[in-house]
């Protein structure tokens, strides 16, 4: 009995650290809000996002 609860235990953990990542990477590839501005070979460039 011990040992399910342990394993019912880590599938939790798994699961839980699974969510998190995936949030995290939702959060890192989603397009900031507000200005970006960008300096390059072709001069300023200023957008509005």
């Amino acid at each position: 009995m011990d040992n399910r609860r342990i394993l019912y235990a880590v599938i939790g953990v798994l699961v839980i650290a699974v969510g998190v990542l995936g949030f995290n990477l939702y959060q890192a590839r989603k397009q900031p809000q507000g200005l970006q501005i960008n300096v390059g070979p072709d001069g300023l460039k200023i957008q509005s996002k």
